[in-house]
């Protein structure tokens, strides 16, 4: 039987709840599904002279920032956990917490594309305005992605 290679983008929500439920309620008792989790987060900027004066305050902030980056990375792993304690081998699932470079769907659609995924699984949350500017982001990885089943749970 062929790999089922399953990547589940996640980005902290009750959204992404109903997802890892989904793969699990589907794929935990197939032996041959190895499930991603992928988290794109905006990386801190680089700041060379950090010991100025004016550059306290930014500091700070950037210290916050960093902890919120790695209370991130620490529920993404929580999530992994989650899906081996639902059945799925360690081996079996991988969380991968990269920095953004581009819009989400694009991140996306270039892992996706780079480590040959199969399935991806997306949520959608209707109604929501800022989708009327930017997009749906599953609406572009569907259109970019023509050799990969997209999955959209709502």
């Amino acid at each position: 039987m062929q790999r089922i290679k399953i990547l589940v983008p996640y980005n902290f929500t009750t959204y992404d709840q109903k997802s890892l439920k989904f793969v699990v309620n589907t794929f935990a008792h197939n032996r041959d599904a190895d499930v991603t989790l992928l988290s794109a987060h905006t990386p801190l900027p680089e700041i060379e002279d950090r010991n100025a004066p004016v550059m306290a305050r930014l500091k700070s902030s950037l210290n916050y920032l960093s902890q919120q980056n790695m209370a991130q990375e620490n529920a993404l792993q929580d999530a992994a956990k989650s899906l081996v304690q639902s059945g799925f081998s360690m081996h079996r699932v991988r969380a991968v917490f990269l920095p953004r470079k581009k819009d989400i769907a694009t991140e996306i659609i270039q892992f996706a594309k780079a480590d040959n995924f199969n399935l991806i699984i997306v949520n959608h949350k209707s109604k929501k305005a800022t989708h009327y500017f930017t997009g749906h982001v599953f609406n572009k990885i569907i259109t970019a992605l023509t050799d990969i089943t997209v999955c959209v749970i709502t």
